[in-house]
């Protein structure tokens, strides 16, 4: 729901969980129990060890040690709504659909179905690492059901065919599905690198698979607010 700010509603059946970031939940039924656990609450098993090595792979992505679960324990369907950090879109994903897993971006999952293993995928090329855009950690997401991971600005959904490849600015990949191949590749013309304003390195996406790429990278509007903000602060000294 909503535009710029979007939030999302999950309906839940009676005894239904759902898990979460800790802090996403805007606002939830009468009927709703919360619960924090360590890691993200995926039926693995390994008892306390296992709980303590997906806590340890979360706080790898930038995430907290641990998440939410929010439980249904009313007679009949129950809501709770949990809102993107910043503005951009929210994007449901049909993991069943796209292969069962999705990599995506660090800090981006926002909420999913109870089970559902929020782990990490290392890059494992030396050059995707260093200049990727988002280090050697990202997030791998797999399950049966439905997850939620924000963005920021507007989103672009492609569908690349075999072999098919695009470029793009390393930080505006959101998620791709486990088929695509992830590289980078340095921007020809010394000229270009150095005052193109795009940086010396592009993202290269090779299909099959799908990508999703969004307008504004969250470190994009974090540094116009840090440029605009500094003159101000020395105003005000």
């Amino acid at each position: 729901m909503g535009n710029e700010m979007q939030c999302v509603e999950i309906r839940l059946d009676p005894g239904e969980s759902v898990v979460a970031e800790a802090g996403s939940m805007m606002m939830m039924d009468s009927d709703i129990r919360m619960q924090t656990i360590f890691g993200d609450g995926s039926s693995g098993k390994g008892g306390m060890v296992g709980k303590l090595m997906g806590a340890g792979k979360r706080l790898l992505t930038g995430e907290s040690l641990f998440m939410t679960v929010y439980t249904n324990e009313g007679s009949g369907r129950r809501g709770v709504t949990f809102a993107a950090p910043y503005p951009g879109k929210i994007l449901p994903l049909d993991l069943p659909a796209l292969g069962g897993q999705v990599i995506c971006q660090k800090q981006s999952f926002l909420c999913a179905a109870k089970g559902i293993s929020i782990s990490i995928d290392f890059q494992r090329k030396l050059g995707t690492g260093f200049f990727g855009g988002e280090g050697f950690i990202m997030q791998r997401i797999e399950g049966d059901g439905f997850a939620f991971v924000h963005s920021g600005g507007h989103v672009i959904e492609k569908t690349l065919y075999a072999g098919e490849m695009i470029r793009l600015d390393t930080g505006c990949l959101v998620a791709m599905t486990d088929q695509v191949k992830y590289n980078i590749e340095f921007v020809k013309g010394i000229k270009t690198a150095i005052f193109g304003g795009e940086g010396l390195f592009l993202a290269t996406l090779r299909g099959p698979g799908k990508v999703w790429v969004q307008s504004l990278p969250f470190s994009r509007l974090a540094e116009r607010v840090i440029e605009s903000a500094g003159p101000l602060s020395r105003r005000r000294d």
